[in-house]
């Protein structure tokens, strides 16, 4: 049971790309349990297996904040046939790494978010062709000014990708719109490395736009190229996994801030 565990909680979504490639190359456990279950516990939910509360490679009990993410989690493991596939897992993996990872160290995690902020997708404009930076504008100039707007975060747009560097104070103001408690600034984690973008990020937590619309907005280039060049089998199937997580994550502030 400790082995898999190691496997689960492992696949960190605070790196979901490193977590696809452990979980390829990491042999499937034989279910061992019969029914999977919650359980009020001491500061939340526990998920139970066989009526035994499930824990963290390090022995930390899994507890979760609300009924809804140990439902959710539950059915993950109850949906598991004769193998585990802790790729099916994506809510399993997440509540594993807060535990294990985010809740003694919260700051930490929301200050890597924040570092994305200096160098964040939506502030490195194409310069050509006019379609493109149409598309582009017209994705990601309604968070710029509503971080303008409403955070009074005001950033610089740079055509190219050459570096230039950010207003302190408009970094402080998104800063302070970050999440304090250690499931949401997980998930915001989580949305920022697989966006490349803590302002999208703030803004789903926030609620200023739709997780499909965030998703959307984060690949704006790349399903450009696609549109040109079509997409292969690798690119097809990374996509769908980063995906994967993202659905976690967006679950998991859904269930925070329904």
């Amino acid at each position: 049971m400790r082995e898999l565990f190691d496997e689960v909680a492992g696949q960190s979504p605070l790196d979901p790309e490193e977590a696809v490639r452990r979980a390829t190359r990491t042999p499937q456990r034989k279910r061992f349990y019969t029914s999977a279950g919650i359980a009020a516990a001491d500061g939340g939910f526990a998920v139970t297996l066989d009526g035994k509360p499930i824990r963290t490679p390090s022995g930390r009990q899994v507890v979760v904040p609300t009924s809804d993410i140990a439902d959710a989690i539950a059915a993950e493991w109850s949906a598991q046939e004769e193998t585990i596939d802790p790729l099916t897992m994506p809510l399993t993996r997440f509540a594993n790494s807060v535990v294990q990872g985010v809740v003694d160290r919260v700051d930490a995690v929301a200050d890597d978010v924040a570092m994305y902020l200096g160098t964040d997708l939506l502030f490195y404009r194409a310069g050509h062709p006019a379609a493109l930076v149409a598309r582009e504008a017209a994705h990601w100039d309604p968070f710029l000014y509503w971080a303008a707007n409403e955070l009074g975060a005001h950033f610089i747009l740079v055509e190219g990708i050459v570096h230039v560097a950010q207003p302190e104070p408009a970094i402080r103001a998104a800063r302070a719109a970050f999440p304090d408690d250690p499931w949401s600034v997980a998930a915001l984690h989580v949305v920022t490395t697989l966006t490349g973008s803590a302002l999208l990020a703030l803004a789903l937590f926030h609620g200023v736009r739709s997780a499909d619309e965030i998703w959307a907005a984060a690949h704006v280039d790349e399903d450009w190229n696609i549109e040109k060049w079509g997409i292969d089998d690798e690119v097809a199937a990374r996509s769908a996994a980063r995906k994967v997580d993202f659905t976690a994550a967006v679950t998991i502030l859904k269930a925070l801030k329904p």
